[in-house]
């Protein structure tokens, strides 16, 4: 699908920002964004992945899923926000060609039906969870979303990986 020229206009003018440029001109910024994205990305997915391995039914500790799940969900959404800010900045350091780059297209839109995935799971199974807290094995629901979720967030880091490799971004 070829952008639209307002699309590129954009595209370009945050190529253009002076955020960009210091991140592509520097030495460091970059590699240190970079890391920065890839450790918050590790807690996301870590994080993420302890609830969902309790939504499957393992069981590694005596919390109920609900305990769980409150104590995990503010060092996911605060990673998740330090994600989000270093991926912007090392997207906009080449907005053009990220743009352009399937597989980070992908990625964003993996992440968008992982957050479907999320609301759907609080919205039904989550609903309930005081009827299944401390219940194996968890419900369906919870065993689907738990699995959907931790495959979502597989593909997510495998997108991740994949974009660097996919295209020559310089």
């Amino acid at each position: 699908m070829e952008p639209d020229a307002p699309t590129n206009a954009l595209m370009q003018m945050l190529y253009d920002s002076g955020v960009a440029s210091a991140i592509r001109e520097s030495g460091s910024l970059f590699p240190m964004l970079e890391s920065l994205h890839v450790l918050m990305i590790a807690v996301v997915v870590g994080t993420i992945a302890i609830v969902d391995l309790r939504l499957l039914g393992i069981a590694s500790h005596r919390r109920g899923a609900r305990q769980l799940t409150l104590d995990m969900l503010p060092f996911t959404w605060g990673a998740f926000v330090l994600a989000l800010v270093s991926g912007s900045l090392l997207f906009v350091s080449n907005a053009t060609k990220y743009f352009d780059s399937m597989p980070f297209r992908f990625k964003l839109l993996t992440i968008l039906i992982a957050g479907i995935n999320m609301a759907i799971f609080h919205v039904t199974a989550y609903r309930k969870i005081g009827e299944w807290d401390d219940r194996l094995p968890t419900p369906p629901a919870a065993r689907i979303a738990g699995f959907t979720s931790l495959t979502l967030w597989i593909v997510i880091v495998f997108l991740g990986r994949w974009i660097g490799y996919a295209a020559p971004l310089v």
